[in-house]
């Protein structure tokens, strides 16, 4: 029988420690384990595929084609209702929640629901809900309206503005903070106010960075928008464009070669998109993301904070680990905003700030986006984030650690 030498107390340490780490791990890893990804309901979504390609009748040439997809968004209750199974109450509820609220949903992402729709996270943010008419909430809780000094922008910091280009949306998330534009029909801003827009960046040189939103600014035509691109381009000043997007999540269809193209000859170019649930990351998505990132496009992730979608620990970090598989970096959770409408989808600070402190050393720095919360009045973004300074006495602070520790560090005097 062999013999090992006998265990230095610093290993057995360093054994007992790292039990301890993988013990940490055990109640998300079996949390984990039952939420469903899109990937994991990938074989249900094609059965719901074929379901509406039927209905539609679409083909699979019609199905990647992100032009098809948005004609055929549905925006009715009986349409909705030949394709899942909806009861008498719902689609009555649905119908009077639509005469207040316009809706509309691409094939693509209704596809994305579970056996069980009522209560998924697809359904939730897709399908109107009977309590976006309870009172409450105000339409522009961002103040857009009235920080705005040339069309189409939004500026509320030193150097950098928005350009809210279009309307339109591939669907309309029932959370969304800018509902008050999509109106009745889909409006993809003017030419002549365009450029008035990018005649206010060029005259303006403090300005380094430019944010194309809408709605979603790559529904805009690849025309439109190469010329965009190509203006700011051309301004030695701007230094970075970011274009705000969730087709990647909602018609990955749109990310076609031809517009990955276009990207790539203007970077460097930042897409934030917005993933809130893992049934949202899907074959589709990562396809459409891989695209970008192979043109040179930087990835981020902007999730909203909803409740009964992902306003548990262990759903937001299997999202955020599921967004690094795909090569998008966790970059916000937004607090969701008062938007006249969205009660229902309101957390506390709170929750936040617990869903921040799961996040902190429990998981790669990469899976930690920063949870901000939104300034009323157009005041801009305020990162809130659990308390790690516990006490400062003279040159002495007191930190804790992700395990609750208190840590003495001791400023050196220079």
């Amino acid at each position: 029988m062999r013999e090992y030498p006998e265990r230095s107390l610093s290993i057995v340490d360093s054994v007992l420690r790292s039990e301890e780490l993988a013990s940490d791990t055990q109640e998300y890893m079996a949390a984990a384990a039952q939420i469903e990804t899109g990937f994991s309901n990938y074989e249900y979504t094609q059965i719901i595929k074929k379901r509406l390609l039927g209905v539609l009748n679409g083909t699979e040439s019609d199905w990647n084609n992100w032009k098809w997809q948005m004609q055929n968004r549905i925006c009715d209750a009986d349409t909705l209702s030949s394709i899942i199974d909806l009861g008498a109450t719902q689609k009555h509820q649905i119908e009077k929640t639509a005469k207040t609220y316009r809706w509309a949903i691409s094939p693509y992402y209704l596809s994305l629901i579970t056996k069980n729709h009522t209560d998924n996270p697809i359904f939730k943010m897709g399908v109107p809900d009977i309590r976006e008419l309870v009172p409450g909430g105000i339409p522009d809780p961002m103040d857009e309206e009235h920080t705005s000094p040339a069309p189409l922008i939004t500026r509320r910091y030193p150097d950098r503005l928005i350009i809210n280009a279009t309307n339109q949306c591939a669907m309309y998330c029932r959370h969304c903070q800018r509902r008050r534009n999509i109106g009745e029909t889909d409006k993809n801003a003017g030419r002549e106010d365009i450029q008035a827009a990018l005649t206010y960046i060029a005259s303006h040189p403090e300005i380094r960075d430019v944010l194309i939103t809408g709605g979603d600014a790559l529904l805009l035509s690849d025309k439109t928008l190469e010329w965009i691109l190509a203006e700011l381009y051309d301004l030695p000043h701007v230094e970075i464009v970011r274009i705000g997007t969730r087709v990647p999540v909602t018609l990955p269809q749109r990310i076609t070669p031809a517009l990955c193209e276009i990207l790539a000859a203007y970077p460097p170019i930042y897409i934030n998109t917005q993933f809130n649930h893992p049934l949202e990351i899907t074959p589709d998505s990562k396809l459409a993301c891989d695209r970008l990132v192979n043109a040179g496009v930087v990835l981020g992730n902007q999730a909203v904070l909803l409740r009964d979608i992902n306003d548990d620990a262990h759903t937001m970090r299997k999202l955020n680990h599921e967004l690094l598989k795909i090569r998008v970096r966790p970059y916000y959770i937004f607090h969701a905003k008062n938007v006249i409408g969205t009660n229902h989808w309101q957390t506390d600070l709170q929750t936040g700030l617990d869903i921040m402190n799961s996040l902190r050393g429990h998981t790669s720095g990469l899976a930690n986006p920063t949870y901000i919360y939104n300034a009323p009045g157009g005041l801009g973004k305020i990162p809130v984030m659990p308390n790690y300074m516990m006490n400062r006495q003279g040159n002495t602070t007191y930190l804790r650690t992700w395990e609750n520790k208190i840590v003495k560090v001791c400023d050196i005097d220079y």
